[in-house]
């Protein structure tokens, strides 16, 4: 069983590591499962208690996404089952049943799988004493199995713990002290995405590289990132003298740095990739902020486009009674209003020049149709809405007595379609729909500069090796017009150059 298999023992003093990728080594995810992860990750929100979630539903898209091998979602429900959860109005109750061997089951799985994520989350198991016996020795070799396959948790984990003035409260791991390779492993968690890493590269350049712009810049991409660390050290450092703010005390900035924080420590799945917007670092000009802090937050979340309006639906371009409004249709099977067959009036064709039986749409149609124009003028009807009791209007202009004559069919009443749901990241607040779509698509050159105001889109070619780490609305950037796009393998620790990226502005100004 893959508990059992102890990968090389932990090595504090090796000399390489190889910088790995988990989006680019974990198999990928199916759109479908992934569909199901994220609704369940909306469900499972902080701005509910935990008694008002609805838990039998948020795990069986776990599960529905489980089955699918979506190892994102396997690990999530690994997590419940392995802590449970209880109520909060009443701690007795139980809400999801813990479940040790469902979860190990599927950390397992997820480790056959080669995902390396179970295998850190194999090392906590041992630390913590979970199913397995505990055993220090067997954790750290899993984490360091984690983080050489690319779990940019494990790397973070050991490139922290590598850094013996990152450890403070560890005074006995002087004797791992490896600075080298942990700060290598903490840039290779930077590289994905993690916000703890860019906190704890923060604090290196600070505190040991004592490089105070780097720090800064870390922290600030910490704050991207998700990080409620570098958010509140921010807060700090902008409200003192002598720390990494570069014009000494700056009240605006802390103020702000703090409503992140504030939302992070909230909810640690926000990201803010568009901080530039609303909190740029100096010298730059603070913009203009009306003081709410869901204003502040919501400028600085990743931006999807303004959906496409639905196309339009039959009976919505016509005009007089052949109208329906947009988004409505008539019925697959023709009901009338439950008023108007109390007396037991059985719904059927009638003819023309009667009054109508039923409220709704009825369609005219030749009732004997014998020539290629009786069935062309049948083609050309539309439905028509009558009330109760109205008179079916005279469509014989055009027709003689030899056409026969014309039966009235009815229809039914429209029914409202279901709007199109939109992102469950845009439902549960973690994303936002663009104030408006650019006039013209605006594509742009990652080398040039940046042509026009806005919030910015990243894009690699599909076959490129790196596209996971690059083509995400996590990396969104807001840019200044005659600014410069980020540069992926300066400002990202990504190996991709600057010609290789296309620009798409999604939301100008």
């Amino acid at each position: 069983m893959p508990r059992n298999q102890i990968p090389e023992l932990f090595h504090p003093h090796r000399t390489e590591f190889t910088c790995k990728h988990e989006l680019t080594t974990a198999p990928p995810l199916d759109p479908q499962a992934e569909a199901w992860y994220q609704e369940a990750l909306a469900l499972d929100t902080p701005d509910l208690w935990k008694d008002d979630r609805n838990w039998p539903r948020i795990i069986e898209l776990y599960t529905k996404a489980a089955e699918r091998k979506h190892w994102k979602a396997m690990n999530n429900l690994a997590t419940l089952y392995q802590t449970g959860v209880w109520g909060l109005r009443d701690s007795n109750k139980v809400l999801v049943a813990r479940n040790a061997r469902a979860a190990i089951a599927l950390t397992e799985d997820a480790m056959r799988m080669g995902v390396p994520l179970a295998y850190a989350v194999m090392g906590n198991y041992y630390a913590d004493g979970f199913v397995v016996k505990r055993d220090a020795t067997a954790a750290w070799a899993f984490w360091q199995k984690a983080a050489d396959m690319g779990s940019s948790y494990a790397q973070f984990t050991l490139g922290r713990s590598l850094n013996a003035v990152l450890e403070r409260d560890e005074p006995e791991r002087d004797r791992w002290n490896n600075e080298v390779i942990g700060l290598k492993m903490l840039e290779c968690a930077f590289a994905q995405g993690n916000g703890d890493a860019a906190e704890a590269l923060g604090i290196e350049y600070d505190v040991i590289q004592n490089n105070k712009p780097r720090a800064l810049l870390y922290l600030h991409e910490g704050v991207k990132f998700g990080s409620a660390g570098s958010a509140n050290a921010l807060f700090v450092e902008f409200e003192q003298i002598g720390g990494l703010a570069p014009d000494g005390i700056d009240e605006s900035r802390s103020r702000r740095y703090r409503v992140f924080g504030k939302a992070l420590e909230h909810n640690p799945d926000l990201r803010f990739p568009n901080l530039d917007k609303v909190l740029p670092l100096p010298p730059a000009k603070l913009p203009q902020w009306n003081g709410k802090p869901e204003d502040l937050l919501n400028a600085a979340k990743p931006v999807m486009p303004v959906p496409a309006p639905p196309a339009a639906t039959p009976g919505a371009n016509l005009s007089g009674r052949a109208h329906i409004p947009q988004g409505w249709v008539l019925p697959k099977e023709a009901m009338p209003l439950a008023a108007e067959t109390s007396d037991g009036r059985q719904v059927s064709s009638q003819y023309e020049g009667t009054a109508v039986r039923f409220t709704g749409y009825w369609l005219p149609q030749l009732l004997s149709p014998r020539t290629q124009a009786h069935l062309l003028w049948n083609q050309d009807q539309a439905p028509q809405q009558y009330a109760q009791g109205d008179l079916f209007e005279d469509l014989r202009t055009g027709l003689i007595p030899a056409d026969g004559r014309i039966m009235w069919h009815y229809m039914g009443m429209p029914q409202q379609l279901a709007l199109p749901a939109l992102a469950a990241q845009v439902r549960s607040g973690l994303w936002r729909i663009a104030s408006a779509n650019p006039a013209a698509m605006t594509l742009c050159d990652g080398a040039d500069p940046c042509p026009q105001s806005g919030i910015w889109q990243p894009t690699i070619p599909a076959e490129h090796p790196l596209k996971s780490l690059v083509n995400w609305r996590w990396r969104q950037s807001a840019v200044l017009q005659g600014q410069r796009f980020p540069e992926p393998d300066k400002d990202w620790l990504v190996d991709v150059a600057s010609d290789m990226v296309t620009w798409q502005l999604v939301e100008a100004g």
